[in-house]
């Protein structure tokens, strides 16, 4: 799948690091502060936003007297201690970026979540070294499943969007990356395994993790 790809390019959530689990608690959590329990399909209709347009359909669809800014600042406080002691990389990370490092390949990361839990996680997992680019939703026009975020990624990256492969988690960003013109390889994730045939028929390639994918000649 690396075949002629001069970059690579991340989600993060449920693709780089396995965290999509902790959102759904955040939510319940948050919610609750104001009496309001979780609605069935929440996540369903979530899923794809950046950071401030998730921000936005709560202040939209639920009484929450916080303004924009407060409900942001709220979920990075709630989520950077889950980020720091509970999120693991996906399996097989390290070994595929100094893979691609040592072929040559640039990195980049295009995320929905927010750009201080990212440049967090970067420094958690000792990542800033790999990534050249990173690029969140609200740095773009629309979230996924626009191609916004995958198209800037390349141009930060300096490589041609047919030149990208995508690894992605769920199906908006699955469309994402090919809206972009690129080619996309579907990630498992326990999160959406209910939409396992999907992802295979949208993507061009499906992993259950990172391991071998680069086999060493020594």
């Amino acid at each position: 799948m690396l075949w002629d790809m001069d970059a690579v390019i991340f989600d993060m959530d449920g693709s780089l690091v396995d965290s999509m689990w902790l959102w759904k608690a955040i939510d319940i959590e948050y919610l609750g502060r104001y009496g309001i329990s979780l609605p069935e399909d929440l996540q369903s209709r979530i899923e794809g936003m950046s950071f401030s347009e998730t921000a936005v359909y709560f202040k939209e669809h639920f009484p929450i007297p916080d303004s924009l800014e407060e409900i942001k600042a709220a979920w990075n406080r709630m989520a950077w201690d889950k980020y720091m002691h509970e999120v693991p990389l996906k399996p097989g990370i390290p070994e595929f970026l100094n893979g691609c490092r040592e072929n040559g390949i640039r990195l980049g990361i295009a995320t929905s979540n927010s750009r201080e839990l990212v440049e967090n996680v970067a420094e958690v997992h000792n990542l800033r070294a790999y990534f050249t680019s990173i690029v969140t939703g609200c740095d773009v026009a629309r979230g996924k499943p626009s191609p916004d975020i995958y198209l800037e990624a390349a141009r930060q990256l300096e490589v041609a969007p047919a030149r990208c492969l995508v690894f992605e988690d769920i199906v908006p960003g699955i469309l994402a990356g090919k809206s972009a013109g690129m080619r996309v390889c579907a990630v498992e994730d326990a999160y959406s395994l209910q939409s396992r045939e999907e992802k295979k028929a949208l993507a061009d390639y499906y992993i259950n993790d990172f391991r071998g994918l680069f086999i060493s000649e020594g």
